[in-house]
């Protein structure tokens, strides 16, 4: 929990109906308070608004998909697809569904106008079904940072 010098207090009004289900929806995540559900909703309001505000925004996410058909000819252009957006796909992850269907997850870092390109590249691949981009204003940590490397060299050079 953040130290009480940095959280701000604000007094809202509901309708009595969203604040019924606000409460019920505390309860069945079982979360300590209002408060840590409200501030993780703003938070996705948030990253929602800049990815759609402020294009050269740096965002890290996921992107969901679903897809069902000729599997070897949808997986090959997802593949094609995502090797467009090598800078912007750090990982991905596949896994085979019921029904002849697909579920693949997609880590993402970048602008938020690259990351928009690749789901709409994505989604004009025929035979997606589904797909969501979610994204956090929070960033991976450089992969390879300038002095890694040659980190990792000296540490090699020095075990030999």
């Amino acid at each position: 929990m953040n130290p009480p010098s940095t959280l701000a207090r604000l007094s809202m009004s509901l309708p009595a109906e969203l604040s019924r289900k606000l409460d019920m929806m505390v309860e069945e995540r079982e979360l300590p308070s209002r408060s840590q559900l409200i501030a993780e909703l703003i938070r996705h309001a948030l990253a929602k608004h800049e990815s759609l505000t402020r294009p050269d925004e740096m965002l890290a996410g996921t992107i969901t998909l679903v897809y069902r058909g000729d599997r070897g000819r949808v997986r090959h252009q997802l593949a094609q697809t995502q090797a467009d957006y090598l800078t912007e796909v750090i990982s991905s992850q596949h896994v085979f569904l019921e029904q002849d269907q697909s579920l693949e997850v997609l880590l993402v870092q970048g602008p938020a106008v690259r990351l928009k390109d690749l789901c709409d590249a994505l989604r004009r691949v025929r035979g997606v079904h589904q797909l969501e981009l979610v994204t956090t204003t929070a960033l991976l940590p450089p992969l390879h940072a300038d002095g890694a490397a040659s980190d990792q060299t000296q540490r090699k050079g020095a075990a030999a």
